[in-house]
């Protein structure tokens, strides 16, 4: 029944992060009655809890920000190509101020339980408090990468020392934004980990830390960021070209500004090979991934052919040959999965106050009060940084016990994979959106382009809805099937299923997990015209009453 002194809402959002911001936005321009829950203590997603040092884009920071309001775009400097941590979460504060956003945002307030009330067609929202609320609509704006994943290693409550997880770092309570001031001089740090988080906090810590020892279970393919300052004249071009730079990112694969050259490695000269190897190493961002030959991430052979580049340049950076042959991977090819953008990363293994730890040869048995035992030694450590990364895509929302018709679990649903129509509903789960979520084209982008191709097409669907005074949605069971097998078929076509990643739904540190494709690999320009179509055919696939 419902409580008296429950409030009731057109929409609750869980998350404030960049996909809740703008969907607050947006419904409200609408005339929706909308409240955000949000567990931090302030907006920003994943750009308020990941402050570790190093933290920053790697997406090029103008084709990263909101594009909804022209005045935004023009009154924003950049102050660095890739944006640091503390100037994107500063960015985050004004669009927040700049559009009164936090009235509507309960911040410090965790989503414990979500139960769709068949009855009312209403979804009650229980917090961690013990307080509620219902509306019509649930959305999620969970985020992708925002449910940290401790090591499943014996003995982590048993350190003494000083210890953080990348994406809890402790947050500086006197500087906006920013991280807490840590000293590694004269310390001995340890980090578990060398995926993207990892990367960027090693070649920080390297930087002052007596000893660092870095605990590597598996190496990654890493590329140059080649990050730098937006000088006067640079800014200047940018804020004139934000027409062409917006385009551009609708039109690639990913929303990034870098699109594949048309051409087959397999089919070109060695010389010519190398050639285009060899300027996309060298130039910002993600292009020697995005920008190579567009058959890499589809024929194996291609993709031999750019590993074997990287591994040659790896081993040109390294000094010792016995470490490059650590820092190479063996068990999955280049961009199979996510690759971190680096700055000198390898040539941190040429310092003599770092070791790398290889995880293969001597596994970790345990964290003991002093630090790390492997079956090599023990490791004796100041500082322990656990960069062991994310429960990915479905993380956040299996930690809200969720239930649907008929008392139906999601988590039990998700069990063996996610099954969705458009990455954006559940059978089962009506007037449940999940922005960014599973199976959905803004999982695999450069997230703001598709947040907001969501986001929209989310508020057209609620707009649509209330005038044709509709009260319910959800996909049919055909629709959830056709799109889950269209999915798994599109992700069959890469070379993404061959490597464990979060791609595929794999944390080493979370073994009962079965591996399933978790993102869209069709492209961020077949994923908008699919929901367009959708939209177009009054939302073909979807039950409306």
């Amino acid at each position: 029944m419902n409580n008296n002194n429950q409030q009731t809402f057109d929409a609750i959002i869980i998350g404030a992060g960049i996909a809740g911001m703008y969907q607050l936005l947006k419904l409200r321009e609408l005339g929706f009655s909308v409240k955000v829950y949000e567990t931090a203590g302030d907006v920003g997603g994943t750009w308020y809890w990941n402050r570790y040092p190093g933290c920053r884009f790697d997406s090029e920071s103008y084709s990263y920000g909101y594009s909804f309001s022209k005045e935004l775009l023009q009154e924003w400097d950049w102050s660095e190509h890739f944006s640091p941590q503390p100037e994107t979460l500063r960015y985050l504060n004004r669009v927040a101020d700049k559009f009164d956003l936090r009235k509507d945002i309960q911040f410090d307030s965790r989503v414990k339980k979500a139960t769709y009330k068949e009855a009312d067609t209403q979804w009650e929202v229980e917090l961690e408090d013990g307080s509620s609320a219902r509306a019509q609509f649930l959305i999620s704006a969970t985020g992708p990468l925002s449910a940290p994943q401790m090591p499943n290693i014996e003995g982590t409550d048993s350190y003494q020392g000083e210890s953080f997880h990348t994406a809890r770092w402790p947050r500086d309570p006197d500087g906006f934004g920013g991280s807490k001031a840590i000293d590694f001089k004269g310390k001995r740090v340890g980090v578990i980990g060398t995926g993207a988080s990892g990367v960027q906090v090693i070649q920080e810590i390297a930087k002052t830390a007596d000893e660092l020892f870095v605990f590597q279970r598996h190496p990654n393919w890493c590329a140059p960021l080649k990050n730098g300052p937006v000088s006067a004249e640079e800014q200047a071009q940018i804020k004139a070209s934000y027409p062409e730079i917006l385009k551009r990112c609708s039109e690639t694969f990913g929303s990034f500004l870098h699109s594949p050259d048309p051409r087959k490695a397999v089919e070109t000269s060695a010389e010519d090979r190398e050639a285009l190897f060899e300027k996309l190493y060298g130039e910002r961002g993600f292009g020697i991934a995005l920008a190579n030959f567009r058959d890499i991430m589809v024929d194996p052979k291609a993709n031999v052919m750019v590993s074997e580049y990287i591994e040659k340049k790896i081993r040109q950076r390294v000094n010792d040959p016995l470490i490059a042959d650590k820092l190479v991977p063996t068990n999955h090819g280049f961009g199979t999965r996510r690759v971190p953008l680096e700055t000198h990363y390898y040539e941190v293994y040429n310092q003599a106050n770092v070791t790398l730890v290889d995880l293969s040869e001597t596994p970790i048995e345990r964290v003991t009060p002093k630090g790390v035992q492997t079956t090599g030694q023990e490791y004796e450590l100041d500082m322990l940084i656990y960069a062991t990364g994310f429960d990915p895509v479905t993380g956040a929302l299996n930690r809200i016990d969720i239930s649907g018709l008929g008392g139906q679990k999601l988590k039990r649903k998700w069990a063996d994979g996610p099954q969705t129509y458009l990455g954006m509903q559940a059978q089962g789960f009506p007037n449940l959106l999940t922005l960014v979520g599973p199976h959905n084209g803004a999982t695999l982008c450069n997230i703001p382009r598709c947040i907001e191709q969501n986001v929209e097409w989310v508020s057209d669907l609620l707009d649509y809805m209330r005038n044709k005074e509709l009260s319910y949605i959800e996909p049919t069971q055909q629709a959830e099937n056709d799109w889950t097998e269209h999915v798994a078929e599109t992700a069959a076509r890469t070379l993404f299923p061959t490597a464990d990643s979060w791609f595929m739904g794999v944390n080493t540190n979370n073994p009962e997990r079965k591996p399933s494709f978790m993102l869209y690999a069709g492209g961020v320009p077949r994923y908008k015209a699919k929901c367009d179509e959708v939209a177009e055919k009054a939302y073909e696939g979807f039950v409306l009453k």
